[in-house]
C-alpha cells in the first residue's frame, strides 16, 4: 500500500507472539492497554497500524534482557522470538522526522510484554519519500567536488584526534594534500575547542586548501566538524562556504533529527553524517535498531556520507554488517528515486583492506578513509596515499595483492609494516 509505512521488527518474549504484535501495533498508533472512549472501529480501521505477518522463530532458554513486570508476575519461559511485519498509516505521522522515529521505535523498547525488541527494517513509499530532504551533493557531487571521476575516494582523518592548534592543523592539513588526498575530516571529538576554534581553524585549514587548488587544480574536500546546537551550526556552517570549503560533518546520534534537518536546509555544502554512538543502539542482537532502519531516518534528513565502519577494522562490528551497510547506503529508499548516499568506510583501513572492500561491494563510490594507514605509513603520509591507490588499482584489475607489490612499492612496505592480508 502506497500510503503506509513498513517496519520489521524482533522480538523475544515467553507470551503468544501474535498478541504482543497486537499489543505494538496499538501502543504505537491509536491504542493502550484497554480499549478506551473515542476508539470506535471507523477510527480504528483509519488510523491503527496493522499487523502484516509474524514469522516465528527458534526460542531461547532464557530472556536476553531484564523485565521487572515479567519477573513480578513470575512469567516463565520458553521466550519465544519472532519477526513481526508493522505497516503504519502515514497520515499519523504526516512529514515529520522524530514523530516518525517515535512511531516506529519509541515505547517499543520498553513493553512489559517483550524481553526483546529490535527495529529490524523499514521502508517508506515514494510519496512520503519525497516530502523530505534528498542529498543536496551526493555521490555525484562529491565526485564532481573532488575532481575524481573514477576510483574510490582516498580520505584521512586529522591525527592527533584532538590538541593540535589552529596552525598546527593547517600544517597538516597542507602535508595531506600535497599527499595527493581527496578527502579529509576532523575526528568526532574534536568540533570547536578552546585551543583550536573553528573561527580560526576554518580560515586556516582553507587558506592552505585553496593554495593547493590554486597550485594543483585540486579541491580537497575537507569535512570540519561544526556539531553543536543548531544556530551555531549554521553560523559554522556559513564560515565553511565563505572560506571555499564544501563539506561539514556533524555528530548525527548528538545532534538529533531536528537539528540536522535544519542544517541541511540551511547549507549547500556536502553533510557528513557521522554515526558515533551507533553501537550504543545496536550492538546487542534484541536490542535497539538495525543499520539498514537506522540510515532510512538519517538519510529522510538529508545527509550525504554515512559512515558504515570498515571491514577487518578496529571495532566490534562483523565484516557481514559493514557490508550489508554498504549496499544498504546505494539502495533507494523508494523505488523510482535515485537518492544513494556514499558510504565512508573507515577504522583500520589501510592499504590491506582494500581488496576484500572491493570484493565485497563491487564498486567504487565510496570514502576510503585511513587514519594509520596513511599518517603512520613508513614512507610518510605521501607512500600512504599511494599504497591504497596501487591497492585499489590492482583490486579492480583483479590482481592480488602481493603480486601488484612486487611493481609497487609503497605497496609493499604497507604489507611489510601494517601485517599481510
Amino acid at each position: 500500500m502506497s500510503d503506509r509505512i513498513h517496519a520489521s521488527y524482533l522480538i523475544e518474549t515467553p507470551l503468544e507472539p501474535a498478541a504482543v504484535a497486537e499489543v505494538m501495533a496499538g501502543e504505537q498508533s491509536c491504542g493502550t492497554f484497554k480499549r478506551v472512549e473515542g476508539e470506535t472501529d471507523a477510527l480504528r480501521a483509519r488510523a491503527r497500524a496493522t499487523v502484516e505477518r509474524i514469522d516465528e522463530l527458534e526460542s531461547a532458554d532464557a530472556p536476553s534482557l531484564p523485565n521487572a513486570l515479567l519477573e513480578r508476575q513470575r512469567t516463565l519461559g520458553p521466550w519465544r522470538r519472532a519477526r513481526v511485519h508493522l505497516s503504519f498509516p502515514v497520515a499519523n505521522i504526516g512529514a515529520n522526522l522524530p514523530t516518525l522515529a517515535a512511531t516506529v521505535a519509541g515505547n517499543l523498547y520498553d513493553l512489559g510484554e517483550s524481553t526483546g525488541m529490535r527495529l529490524d527494517t523499514m521502508s517508506v513509499p515514494l510519496a512520503y519519500r519525497r516530502r523530505f530532504e534528498l542529498p543536496r551533493v551526493g555521490i555525484a557531487g562529491t565526485r564532481v567536488s573532488t575532481g575524481v571521476a573514477h576510483g574510490a575516494l582516498v580520505g584521512t582523518i586529522i591525527k592527533p584526534n584532538v590538541g593540535f592548534s589552529a596552525a598546527q592543523t593547517a600544517e597538516l592539513v597542507a602535508r595531506l594534500c600535497a599527499a595527493s588526498v581527496d578527502f579529509i575530516k576532523d575526528d568526532e571529538v574534536c568540533a570547536n575547542p578552546d585551543h583550536a576554534p573553528l573561527a580560526a581553524r576554518v580560515p586556516a585549514v582553507m587558506a592552505v586548501v585553496r593554495d593547493h587548488q590554486q597550485r594543483t587544480g585540486k579541491l580537497v574536500m575537507v569535512a570540519f566538524n561544526i556539531t553543536d546546537e543548531v544556530d551555531a551550526m549554521r553560523r559554522h556552517a556559513d564560515l565553511v562556504q565563505r572560506e571555499g570549503g564544501s563539506c561539514v560533518m556533524a555528530s548525527l546520534n548528538w545532534c538529533g533529527f531536528s537539528a540536522i534537518q535544519a542544517l541541511r536546509r540551511h547549507t549547500p555544502l556536502a553533510l557528513h553524517g557521522h554515526r558515533n554512538g551507533f553501537g550504543a543502539l545496536s550492538r546487542h542482537p534484541l536490542l535497539g535498531i538495525s543499520y539498514q532502519a537506522y540510515q532510512v531516518m538519517w538519510r529522510l534528513a538529508g545527509v550525504d556520507h554515512m559512515h558504515v565502519h570498515g571491514l577487518a577494522g578496529k571495532f566490534a562490528q562483523a565484516d557481514a554488517e559493514v557490508i550489508s551497510s554498504a549496499h544498504d547506503c546505494y539502495a533507494p529508499l523508494a523505488e523510482g528515486l535515485d537518492d544513494a548516499v556514499m558510504p565512508a568506510f573507515s577504522s583500520g583501513q589501510w592499504a590491506g583492506t582494500v581488496a576484500p572492500t572491493w570484493a565485497a561491494v563491487g564498486r567504487d563510490d565510496l570514502l576510503f578513509m585511513s587514519g594509520g594507514g596513511i599518517l603512520a605509513h613508513p614512507g610518510g603520509a605521501a607512500a600512504g596515499v599511494a599504497s591504497i591507490r596501487q591497492a585499489w588499482a590492482a583490486a579492480r584489475d583483479g590482481v592480488p595483492v602481493h603480486e601488484a607489490a612486487r611493481q609497487a612499492p609503497e605497496l609493499a612496505q604497507a604489507l611489510a609494516f601494517f601485517g599481510t592480508t
